[in-house]
């Protein structure tokens, strides 16, 4: 976390319900728009995770027992989709190998054979997913939708894409975008963003399900004024409001390819040690994050525990089902050259 936002944040708290306040939330909320690439979709942030950025997506958007396609990449992706059956939603989820992303050709074949009863409402995607290092083509998801000349909304989770890999609400016309704020935004775990297009905004408006904290309108309609219906993490929007500069002021198509850069510098290190890269094709390759399998013989939690004791160097775990197999490498956010090394 770069020294900027910590100092951003290290002061007294405000009234959220002054002028001041309202000014900060005031010059986020198009700023917020801006990192994800949208000039049509509404920021909506929350005191909360990525996990409940999901929720706010699902209910939003969705009438209990809608069905939505999901693809089981990894964990993270298996939990959206765990977390839509749990609110109520029917879910047909594609089992795909760890290690591949989500392919145009999947989502246009399960679309065009879609004979469902309801038809499904949303397909459900991770940008990148964190367990794995699989970065996903959602331009190319896009247009297998539109292939398939289906209606189904477009969620994608971006929580370790947004602000390290180039994400294009717009241009890809995605409905409903999330993240968390403790990844590539720079900031402590504690805030989750969405940007919601207008196609979202409708289904929201018609229904959805029983929802109160994580209803869009009220949140909407405060956001006018520069507030909040509920009590914001007040200083989390301070540091936001850095860290939002600094990604401005670097530019975010250099933000991008820093980490572009820093990402094959890690896989250049992976391969001069021998070692396997869980990511199957060179072309999805997560810019974020590494995940990289170990020979057979050693348990990756092993190398975990000693880089942590010898270098003070903190790496990743391998999540559920490659638990043991895989260890991941972070390269994401305010990392230069130096750090990397």
């Amino acid at each position: 976390m770069p020294e900027r936002v910590l100092r951003a944040m290290d002061r007294p708290v405000i009234d959220h319900r002054g002028p001041e306040f309202g000014e900060l939330v005031r010059g986020l909320l198009p700023d917020v728009a801006t990192v994800f690439g949208a000039t049509t979709g509404k920021p909506i942030l929350y005191p909360s995770s990525g996990t409940g950025a999901w929720e706010a997506a699902l209910v939003n958007t969705l009438a209990p027992g809608d069905r939505v396609l999901a693809f089981d990449i990894g964990h993270f992706s298996v939990g959206f989709a765990q977390a839509a059956r749990n609110l109520g939603f029917q879910v047909d989820e594609v089992p795909l190998r760890w290690g591949q992303g989500v392919s145009a050709d999947i989502v246009e074949e399960r679309l065009k054979s879609d004979r469902g009863t309801p038809p499904f409402k949303a397909v459900l995607v991770v940008h990148n997913e964190t367990s794995t290092g699989v970065a996903s083509d959602i331009g190319t998801i896009r247009q297998a939708i539109d292939r398939a000349g289906h209606d189904a909304l477009l969620i994608v989770d971006t929580v370790s894409s947004l602000g390290s890999i180039d994400f294009r609400f717009d241009d890809w016309r995605v409905d409903v975008a999330l993240t968390g704020s403790q990844k590539g935004l720079m900031l402590p775990p504690g805030m989750a963003f969405l940007c919601v297009g207008p196609r979202a905004l409708d289904a929201s408006e018609r229904g959805g399900s029983p929802r109160n904290f994580f209803d869009w309108q009220p949140i909407l309609k405060d956001n006018a004024a520069g507030f909040f219906p509920y009590t914001p993490a007040t200083l989390l929007l301070f540091g936001l409001r850095a860290a939002l500069d600094m990604l401005f002021e670097e530019g975010l198509d250099n933000v991008f390819e820093r980490h572009r850069r820093l990402a094959e510098a890690a896989r250049a290190a992976v391969r001069a040690w021998d070692l396997q890269i869980l990511c199957e094709d060179p072309q999805r390759y997560s810019n974020s994050l590494t995940a990289v399998v170990m020979p057979d013989r050693f348990h990756s939690d092993d190398v975990v525990r000693r880089a942590q004791e010898r270098f003070n160097l903190a790496l990743g775990v391998g999540l559920t089902r490659i638990k043991g197999r895989v260890f991941r490498i972070g390269h994401l956010g305010a990392l230069n050259e130096l750090e990397l090394l």
